[in-house]
Order: structure tokens, then C-alpha cells, then sequence
């Protein structure tokens, strides 16, 4: 019985080598660079890294990375001067392009189709409105050099605070145990498929059972208010645009009007702010836009989006 029990645990331990290794050889597993915060509180990538960004269970999205001295994935560094013609990309996952191999991004795109002109790319996955006025508003001696700064905005998740301020739950995907755990490409790979889901669920389960039977006693719930979310969500826009304040000479929003308020656009409208709208030139194609695994633009939708961009800025 011993014996058998130790030829068990040896035998395990082998079979786990053997699928890390091949994880690591066909490059199943992500390979997510590390974030930090910079001494002006902006939340990037650690500069100087690459990798390989991977989606699905069976690799169906395989993209290389570069993150530049900057900390922004991009085929260039950045080095903005009031002697050439600049356009900086600021957003979040959709804008960051992980989902694409980072030579042949939007700003490449872009680049391809309008002459003497550099594009720079400041994406990254979970930047909102807030994220990205800060990001002027800290490089402003940097951003006063771009000619055209285009923020890439979607209204149902991008205006939910009026003010900025570092999210504690992406920073605690840099945990020290989340650091040691993504030593292991098998772990990481196991994760990004949802094997690790049950368990997760479970502990918490069972924290919030713990939770509501400590906080059960004659608790009742009053009615939540209802509040107006659109509203809320311009007047969120209205409070970061005072607090950092918004060139509207310079400043572009990207957004699709099919998932924008109404009340949204016609602030805008009524105030002078620019945007382009990708929804028309998205509607006309019968071709897919979007990766059918997780809804970020697929290459197409992207050459799409670069196309819009080039657009309107030769119009205006």
C-alpha cells in the first residue's frame, strides 16, 4: 500500500512535468506581461517586455506583443515633437491590441494609409474615461505635442466614475501569489479555460455563507433607489472634463453610436465635442467584425476602425 501510494505521487508529479511542458511548447498558456503603476499613478505595463497573448482553449487567437519603453504594447516608442505630425490612440483592451500581432495594429494601419504621420498607441485592458484623462493630464508635456488624441470610449462601461483613481482589482492581479502562480504556464492555462472555476466558486460560496449568517440577524434590506444611469454617466464625463480639462481642438472620441445614449450624444453635439463614429462603416460590411471568442475587434474590424479614423481626419 505504501508503495503503491508513492509510485501514485511519482507518477503524478511526472504526468504534471510533462504537461507543463507541453503548454509551454505550444504556447497554450497566456503570457500576460506585468503591470505597475509609475511614479505619476498611472497604471501600464512594466516597460521592455514581450511575449505571446493567447485566447481560447485551443489557441484560437495567437498574437505577439511588444511592450515599449513607455509601457504600452506598440511597434514604436514614442517620441512625440512639435516638428512632426503625431496621433496618439488612448483606450482600453480594444485600443491595447493584444488580440493582434503588434506590427500590424491600428496605429500601423493608420500609418499605412496617411503619409508622414506616427501613431502612438496607448492601450490597455480596463482603461476608462478616468484612465485615460489622467494619462493626458500627467504626460501633459508629452500629449501637448500630439496633434490629434483619440480616445476610444464605449458609454455603458467607460463613464461609471467621475473621478480617477488606481482600481485595486487589477492591481491585485500583481499579487505576490498571483506572481508565483503564473510561473507556471499549466496553472495559467488551466485557469484561462475555467478549470479552476468550481473550486473558486466553492471558497467564495462558502465565504459568503460564513458572511451572511454573522450579518443575518434582524438585517433588512431597504429598496435601493433608482437612479438614472445615463445621467449619472454624463454627469461622470462633465466631472472629469472640468477636472482635467478637454481640448476640443485636439481631442477625438471614438465610439459606436449604436451603443451610445442618446443623451450622450447630444452633449456632445450641443457642445462642440468631436467623434468619430465607426457604426455606419461597421453596419455596411456583411463581414465579420469581431473575434466569435471573446468580441474584440478581429483583423478586419480593425483595418475598419483605421479606415474611420483616416476618414475623418482627412474630412476635417
Amino acid at each position: 500500500m505504501k508503495k503503491l501510494f508513492l509510485n501514485l505521487i511519482i507518477y503524478g508529479f511526472l504526468i504534471l512535468i510533462m504537461l507543463e511542458l507541453l503548454v509551454r511548447v505550444f504556447h497554450l498558456g497566456k503570457d500576460t506581461p506585468t503591470r505597475y503603476v509609475d511614479q505619476y499613478n498611472v497604471e501600464k505595463w512594466m516597460p521592455n517586455q514581450n511575449g505571446f497573448a493567447v485566447t481560447g482553449n485551443r489557441r484560437q487567437n495567437f498574437s505577439e506583443y511588444n511592450i515599449n519603453q513607455s509601457g504600452y504594447n506598440s511597434y514604436r516608442e514614442f517620441n512625440p515633437t512639435y516638428d512632426k505630425k503625431e496621433i496618439a490612440l488612448v483606450g482600453d483592451s480594444f485600443i491595447e491590441g493584444f488580440h493582434q500581432n503588434y506590427y500590424n495594429s491600428i496605429g500601423k494601419k493608420i500609418e499605412n494609409l496617411l503619409e508622414d504621420v506616427e501613431v502612438y498607441e496607448y492601450g490597455y485592458a480596463g482603461y476608462d474615461m478616468a484612465d485615460q484623462l489622467h494619462l493626458v493630464h500627467a504626460y501633459k508635456d508629452q500629449f501637448d505635442k500630439i496633434d490629434h488624441v483619440i480616445f476610444g470610449i464605449k458609454f455603458s462601461n467607460d463613464l461609471t466614475r467621475g473621478e480617477y483613481s488606481v482600481l485595486s482589482e487589477r492591481l491585485a492581479l500583481e499579487s505576490p501569489l498571483n506572481k508565483a502562480l503564473k510561473k507556471s504556464k499549466l496553472l495559467v492555462y488551466a485557469k484561462s479555460i475555467g478549470l479552476l472555476d468550481p473550486p473558486k466558486l466553492f471558497i467564495a460560496k462558502l465565504k459568503n455563507t460564513f458572511f451572511n449568517s454573522q450579518n443575518r440577524k434582524g438585517s433588512k434590506k431597504s429598496p435601493s433607489n433608482i437612479t438614472n444611469t445615463e445621467q449619472e454617466y454624463l454627469n461622470n464625463f462633465k466631472q472629469l472634463v472640468a477636472t482635467y480639462g478637454y481640448d476640443n481642438q485636439r481631442f477625438i472620441l471614438l465610439l459606436n453610436s449604436k451603443e451610445t445614449s442618446n443623451i450622450f450624444l447630444k452633449y456632445l453635439d450641443q457642445n462642440g465635442f468631436k467623434y468619430i463614429d465607426f457604426y455606419k462603416r461597421f453596419q455596411a460590411s456583411p463581414r465579420p467584425k469581431n473575434l466569435i471568442y471573446d468580441r474584440h475587434w478581429n483583423n478586419y474590424g480593425r483595418t475598419l476602425i483605421a479606415r474611420e479614423i483616416v476618414s475623418h481626419l482627412r474630412t476635417h
